[in-house]
This record gives structure tokens, C-alpha cells and sequence, in this order.
């Protein structure tokens, strides 16, 4: 390893020089009390900046080992000092001058929810701490500018660091406080599953968002308050005792006129799959963390799903036990949506009837009079949601607004009022008595098949460039192949596709081998996820721009692939 000084003799070497010289600076140099590695550096600078990362021996950076000691605790511990990191290397990105992106600092910037990113990283076992960053080396034109680069990384960055990554940086109170929210939220999610609760909903909750296009707290919004039929307590082992609805397991419907909060509060349960920051208003929002929304995803590819459980005898002879499609309707992808979500393991589904097809959700009584059972492929979701949670044990929430038929499924019914929830049940089923639902009789679901295999693609294993990127939160390219992610609506973080673009290429490359089915292969390598992070997916360094995905996300990536996978 070289010394500080020797990066400056060989920044004062090269300064002046063509750009391409900046290459001999890759390396890793001593600095005090931590190492700066040069990873990666830029082709020019115009192109994406270089890659540096900051290492800290846990004796330096000094952490207490209780703060994380847990995996939850520490995710919440990095996502902690990371958000303190970019907002002090704000303070002095593009201070040093040149051309193109020359002066850049950067480091990811979290949103609200609390996930486990690749940008800053500290080792359970012995409090290693490692930061990964951009800089963009200072040129005039294309011609090295080493003084503003000295300036950087010998001025900007160790000031920086000096703030925001040591424990005599903080407060101790204040990193007690971050981790003691994630022990109050780990205890909840813990509490679900102790009390038969798929989800809990915090008295004081902020559920509705700023904007469209900001996910902090609307001000001024209307705090929930729990039905006291519903309202549960919690004895936090921190924080306080707090109270809140719980929703138990089974089949809860969320009904209410428009615009009265119904798919706010059905978005907050999406988004409680994640633990959420202090001040987010939805810190105690708490999912079960397997929940997927399903939803209506017309035009998306199916890759041999066996969707026989609510489609069958189509008019053409296709086979729905392998149902494959480029172009699936609405009815068709929402199936598919539903029994992938079980192949992921889901025990909670989150519907909204806006985005459902509707001949998926039911078929009412007019309809069943008119169109005969054997002319009719479809079994509606209303014919099998009681089987999926009483043989399955999946429940399902379900936001209604136009059709009363499920008040006979459901064991609980929500009334949102005002943004404020009225527990109805009662009622709703006793004014469902006077309008019977008639039932066709429906034989018991096949359970569905996963035993999917992927092919080994010999021509991709071969091949020496493989191009791939993931374009914002929308889609992941690899060798030109999109794979589209607008619907899949739990993807919260442009990180978490970059992760998803990594576990891809990985997946194709060394687990699909002709042999393992598409479960087995999931299922193993997120095993692996759990030990490594993301060492179980990136072979040739960790770039730091990563968060880590679901299991059940990873599952929606591969079902959505085209030409990407071929599936046997």
C-alpha cells in the first residue's frame, strides 16, 4: 500500500499531462486513520466520474458493536451515516473547478425508506467500515488539472470524513436513537407474527405524501387514528407504548367513497414492507414483509406459468398450466402476477380494484345468468381468495369501491371516512344478507406448479462484453433487452434495480444451468444474499450504487424477461 505522499508526488508527476495519465493514481494510499482507494478512473471528463472508496478499520471508526450487532441495526446504523456523508460532501462538490463533471463529489442519497445499500458498508464481525463515492478528476479541456484533484482529495474529502464517519463524529444519543427506531420497528414486525397480524397501523400515522413526485410527509395531513375495535398496543422496547390498528390475518376489504383514503392507506401497506426514517410519519407502518400488490399488467410477458388455478379451457386449446405469452391481457397477467406472487412466497396480497382487471375480480350475478360457467375460462379471484388464505394461509387486502360482492368474503371490512378508518364489519354483513351471493360451483384449486427450468444460455455465458444498466425505476437492460418494472409498484429505489441488473447477469452466467427450476434458483442464491450481501452477486468489486431487492422482487424481474430467459 503506497502513502499520501506518494499520490501527491504523483498528482505534481502527471499534473498538465493528457487526461489518460490519471490512470497511474488507481491504487490504494494511506491517509492517517483510514485508506483511500482509487477504483476505478474515468476515460475523460465528460464520462462517469471515477470511483473511490474510503476505508475505516473498526478500531478507527470506533462504532460501539451493540449498534450492530443485529443485521436490522446495522442497515439502519448505515443508512444513518450515509445520509450524513451526502449531506456534508454536498457542501463540497464542484468547489474544485475544470471541465465537464471535473469537481464532482457524490454519494447516494436516500429516500425515506431505510435499505441496505452498497455505498456504505460496515462489517458485522468487526466494525470495518467502508464508504463508496464518485469524483469526477478535475481537466481543463482534456488536460489533467492535479491541483484541484490535491485540493479534493487532501483537503475536501478528509474534512468530510473527519464529520461523518467516526462515533466521536455523532452524538451518542443521536445514534442511539437511530437504532433504538429500528429495535421499536423490528420488535412490531416480530409482534405480527406473535399476534396473527399481517400488518400495523401507528395512532398518529402520516400516511398521504407531499406530491406525485415527493415521497416526504404532506404537512398539514390528517393523522390516522385507529377504530377502537381494531386498536391494538405495543410495548416498544424503546420509544414508548404506542397504539394502532391491526389488521389480522385473513381477508380484510378497505371500502369508502373517493377520494376519502382508501388507496393511501392501501400505498402506506405496500411501502411498510421497508422500515422508514424518523419523521417520515409512517416510522411505525409495518407489513408483513413478504406483501406483493398485485395488479392488472396488460401487454407484459408470461413465461410457462401454470395459471390453471383461475384460467382454463381456453377457446384456442392454449395450456394454462404452462401459459406462455408476449402480450398477456389483463386478466391473464393479474393471474400471473398472482401465482408468481406465490412461487416468491407471499403470504399477504394487496389489491386495488382501480388497477385489477375486472372479469379477474368477479363476475356478478347478471353476468353468471348471461355467460355460462363452461363458456366462461376465467374463475374469479372472489372464488378462490377464501381458499388461498384458509388452505394457504395467504391473506389478502383488498381496496373496493364499486363492487359490494366481497362484504361476503371478508372477515373485516374498513371504512375509510375523511381519511380515517370506521371498522364496519358488521354492518356490511348484515346489509349483504339482503343481496345473496350467488356462487357457481367451483372445484377446489390444483395447486400450481413451479417447477419451471431454465435453460443454460451457452451464447450469453460466452460472451466477453455483456452490456446492461437499469434505466431510472422503470426497466433493467442486459445486452439490449429491457425488461420492464413500471407495474412492479414495491421497487421503491433506482438502486434497487441497479442490484437487480447485477443479480441478473449473475443468475444467467453461473445458476441457470438446464438443471435447477426457477424457484430453486432464486431461493438459493437469495440464501446466499442473507450471508454476503452483495458479494453473493458481484464478481469484480462492489460498485456503489447498489441497494439490495426483495426476494420477491427479484422473482418479478425474472417473470418479466423476454428474450432474456428461456424457460422449459
Amino acid at each position: 500500500m503506497k502513502t499520501s505522499e506518494e499520490l501527491r508526488n504523483l498528482l505534481n508527476r502527471i499534473d498538465h499531462k493528457g487526461y489518460p495519465a490519471y490512470k497511474d493514481a488507481k491504487g490504494q494510499y494511506q491517509f492517517g486513520t483510514y485508506v483511500l482507494s482509487i477504483d476505478l478512473v474515468q476515460g475523460d471528463p465528460f464520462a462517469s466520474p471515477s470511483k473511490v472508496s474510503v476505508h475505516i478499520s473498526g478500531k478507527q471508526a470506533g462504532f460501539d458493536a451493540c449498534l450492530y450487532d443485529t443485521t436490522f441495526k446495522r442497515i439502519a446504523l448505515q443508512d444513518h451515516l450515509l445520509r450524513k456523508i451526502a449531506t456534508n460532501i454536498r457542501e463540497y462538490s464542484f468547489k474544485a473547478k475544470g471541465s465537464g463533471k471535473s469537481g464532482l463529489i457524490s454519494v447516494t442519497r436516500p429516500g425515506q425508506e431505510i435499505l441496505n445499500r452498497s455505498a456504505c458498508v460496515i462489517q458485522p464481525k468487526n466494525g470495518d467500515l467502508v464508504v463508496r463515492m464518485e469524483i469526477g478528476f478535475p481537466a481543463n479541456g482534456r488536460t489533467i488539472n492535479a491541483r484541484e484533484l490535491e485540493k479534493i482529495l487532501f483537503d475536501f474529502l478528509p474534512a468530510c470524513i473527519k464529520k461523518t464517519m467516526y462515533q466521536r463524529s455523532y452524538r451518542k444519543e443521536e445514534l442511539e436513537q437511530v437504532v433504538d427506531l429500528a429495535i421499536d420497528q423490528n420488535y412490531i414486525r416480530e409482534e405480527l407474527k406473535k399476534r396473527g397480524l399481517v400488518a400495523f397501523v401507528a395512532n398518529g400515522a402520516v400516511l398521504p405524501r407531499k406530491s406525485g413526485v415527493s415521497m416526504q410527509p404532506m404537512k398539514d395531513a390528517v393523522s390516522f387514528v385507529s377504530p377502537k375495535s381494531m386498536e391494538v398496543t405495543m410495548e416498544l422496547p424503546h420509544h414508548r407504548t404506542i397504539k394502532g390498528m391491526g389488521i389480522k390475518k385473513g381477508i380484510t376489504l378497505i371500502v369508502g367513497g373517493g377520494y376519502h383514503g382508501k388507496s393511501t392507506l392501501l400505498k402506506a401497506l405496500e411501502s411498510g414492507v421497508y422500515n422508514h426514517i424518523a419523521g417520515d410519519g409512517r416510522e411505525y407502518v409495518i407489513t408483513d414483509d413478504s406483501a406483493v400488490k398485485l395488479r392488472a399488467e396488460d401487454g407484459r410477458s408470461i413465461q410457462k406459468a401454470d395459471i390453471s388455478m383461475f384460467i382454463k379451457n381456453l377457446p384456442n386449446g392454449k395450456n394454462t398450466t404452462e401459459f406462455y405469452t408476449e402480450d398477456a391481457s389483463g386478466s391473464t397477467s393479474q393471474a400471473a402476477n398472482t401465482v408468481e406472487a406465490m412461487e416468491a412466497g407471499s403470504t399477504l396480497f394487496l389489491i386495488d380494484e382501480d388497477t385489477s382487471a375486472t372479469n379477474f375480480m368477479i363476475r356478478d350475478e347478471l353476468m353468471q345468468r348471461v355467460v355460462n360457467r363452461e363458456e366462461e375460462p376465467i374463475i374469479p379471484f372472489i372464488d378462490r381468495v377464501s381458499e388461498l388464505y384458509e388452505r394457504e394461509g395467504i391473506s389478502t387486502i383488498l381496496v373496493a369501491g364499486s363492487s359490494g360482492s366481497y362484504f361476503h368474503k371478508a372477515d373485516t371490512v374498513i371504512q375509510m371516512k375523511q381519511y380515517l378508518p370506521v371498522e364496519i364489519t358488521d354492518f356490511a354483513k348484515k346489509e349483504a344478507e339482503q343481496f345473496p351471493l350467488v356462487l357457481e360451483h367451483i372445484a377446489e384449486a390444483k395447486l400450481p406448479s413451479f417447477e419451471r427450468i431454465v435453460k443454460r444460455d451457452v451464447a450469453f455465458q460466452k460472451e466477453n462484453r455483456i452490456k446492461m444498466k437499469a434505466l431510472g425505476k422503470e426497466a433493467v437492460s442486459v445486452n439490449r433487452e429491457e425488461v420492464d418494472l413500471r407495474l412492479v409498484e414495491q421497487l421503491t429505489d433506482h438502486e434497487q434495480l441497479e442490484a437487480l441488473v447485477q443479480i441478473l447477469k449473475y443468475m444467467k452466467l453461473h445458476m441457470f444451468d438446464g438443471k435447477r427450476t426457477l424457484q430453486e434458483a432464486v431461493e438459493e442464491l437469495y440464501t446466499a444474499m442473507q450471508k454476503k450481501e452483495f458479494a453473493a452477486f458481484c464478481t469484480g468489486g462492489i460498485p456503489g450504487n447498489l441497494a439490495l431487492p426483495r426476494k420477491q422482487e427479484i422473482y418479478a424481474v425474472l417473470n418479466r424477461c423476454r428474450g432474456l430467459l428461456k424457460i422449459e
